[in-house]
């Protein structure tokens, strides 16, 4: 298992995209096996044995799980029951829990990803390319990731393994390469490194932590939320508003039991002004329906929302933006940008109404553009201009344009989803700054993370999501992430206390 570290843009996805056949190299070689090859194509690289999970996920959305699987690789297994044996096998022996008929566009991030390994192992590799897999999930998950990582290199697979986790990264390769700007600048050996040496070989800097000193919470109301309920619908992952169905409920999908699913369930909670309140979850318990519920690209359908005192339950998207409500959406790629549009009309997204970008009923690009490029400086953007386009940037630098288009608007509320996911040590530390600057300004922020580390590190209220409902709360201050993981598995609920082991040893107890 080698793993492949590096700050955002160094070069590590553009060296795997070329292992894999998605893109040429202008010069050097690769050899598989002792075989010097050249790759055309991904075709290629998959006929050599080698797979990859990208980042961003490359599944068609309109096709369900098996078709996905499938895609390409017909001539395997077919495209009946001898492919939905061999797909059933693989999940049931890697404890994937892949459910083969459920159409791509409505699962969660860390189901897709489960899809693109199973995808990857359908077809046989041998080598295994993954790219920032650990990046939503919460500590069981990636336990469990790891260990069938172990089962598959004790079977004579290869693994290469791309995180900013550099913690995961020490705990589970055999070597480690670290590349700066384009350029192989050392390698590392796990039981001989420390995450500090790592980060400073990356970025030259220190691993930052996301720890908030003082409180800056004040007793003043910015978001409430009061019995809020959401029901499954076809469209609710997507917030689309589906057509009311018999009894009022909004496109409900019936269970076995005749009932109708709620993704949200009487959910209750304020956030005040300094003050950020964390939600931790397993993906797919209702966070996303939360926030399509708060931004406005879902109807609520009972319940209330009020911001600044004010009921915004019936607000239109636009409306609540215009008011001061911030959106770090959850998957930049989907809900964040215009890939092939240039940065600066990436600037002008969801903010189309507002200064710099408009002026009345006009918009003014040049202002925008200017914008642009203070964002670009301001925020570390690695990019080489404005007009290109918002795909050509890496995931990191995508993230830190996003965070700088919301944070320049001065929101009074933010919803913060996932907001370090895919970005590098140095690029975390400038996003968690900016969060902790603006909290102290009187930002409210509903922070939604898989890194338990960052929700414990920088919430002051930490509640725990659990089938739609709010079933335990935490104080920051003394929880563990292992103690938070356990209640996002439904084992624990109400307020959880930290209990020290006292027969174990003081150094294993710290």
């Amino acid at each position: 298992m080698h793993a492949l570290v590096g700050e955002n843009g160094a070069g590590k996805s553009t060296l795997m995209k070329i292992l894999y056949g998605m893109q040429k190299p202008d010069e050097g070689t690769i050899a598989v096996g002792g075989t010097q090859v050249s790759f055309a194509s991904p075709a290629d690289a998959i006929a050599r044995g080698i797979g990859m999970v990208h980042q961003h996920f490359m599944l068609a959305d309109n096709l369900t799980v098996l078709e996905n699987v499938v895609l390409g690789s017909e001539k395997l297994y077919g495209i009946g029951g001898a492919a939905r044996k061999k797909v059933k096998e693989i999940s049931d022996r890697y404890g994937l829990g892949v459910r083969p008929d459920v159409l791509v566009e409505d699962l969660g991030v860390a189901e897709r990803q489960r899809v693109e390994i199973l995808k990857v192992l359908f077809r046989g590799a041998d080598t295994l390319i993954l790219d920032e897999p650990t990046a939503v999930l919460v500590p069981q998950e990636v336990a469990a990731l790891f260990a069938n990582l172990r089962e598959l290199k004790s079977e004579g697979l290869s693994v290469i393994f791309i995180s900013h986790k550099l913690g995961e990264v020490l705990s589970v390769a055999d070597e480690i390469t670290v590349i700066r700007r384009g350029t192989t600048v050392g390698t590392a050996v796990p039981a001989e490194t420390t995450p500090r040496q790592l980060a400073e070989m990356m970025v030259g800097s220190e691993l930052p932590t996301p720890e908030t000193a003082e409180s800056t919470v004040t007793d003043r109301a910015v978001v409430e939320v009061k019995d809020l309920t959401v029901y499954a619908s076809g469209g609710a992952s997507l917030g689309v508003e589906s057509e009311p169905a018999t009894g009022g409920v909004t496109g409900g999908i019936a269970t076995a039991a005749g009932e109708v699913k709620r993704v949200l369930d009487d959910v209750s909670f304020t956030i005040h002004a300094g003050e950020v309140m964390g939600i931790a979850g397993v993906e797919g318990n209702g966070q996303t329906e939360l926030i399509d519920a708060l931004i406005g690209t879902k109807n609520a359908d009972s319940g209330a929302i009020f911001f600044e005192g004010e009921d915004v339950t019936s607000w239109a998207t636009r409306k609540r933006r215009e008011s001061g409500v911030g959106y770090i959406p959850e998957d930049r790629h989907r809900q964040g940008l215009l890939l092939e549009a240039p940065l600066w009309e990436n600037r002008i997204l969801g903010h189309v109404t507002e200064t710099p970008n408009a002026k009345g009923f006009w918009l003014t690009p040049k202002a925008a553009q200017a914008d642009t490029r203070r964002i670009v400086e301001e925020y570390d953007v690695r990019t080489p201009g404005i007009d290109v386009t918002a795909a050509s940037l890496s995931g990191g630098n995508q993230q830190k344009l996003i965070v700088g288009r919301e944070m320049s608007h001065n929101p009074k509320f933010l919803i913060a989803a996932h907001p370090t996911r895919g970005v590098d040590v140095g690029a975390q530390a400038q996003i968690w700054d900016r969060i902790r600057d603006a909290r102290r300004e009187g930002l409210a922020v509903l922070l939604i993370s898989a890194d338990l580390d960052e929700l414990i590190g920088l919430s002051d209220t930490l509640r725990v999501i659990y089938n739609g409902r709010l079933v335990a709360d935490a104080d920051p201050a003394t929880v563990t992430p292992e103690e938070l993981g356990s209640a996002m598995t439904g084992a624990a609920t109400g307020h959880l206390e930290h209990v020290e082991d006292e027969s174990a040893p003081e150094d294993e107890a710290r």
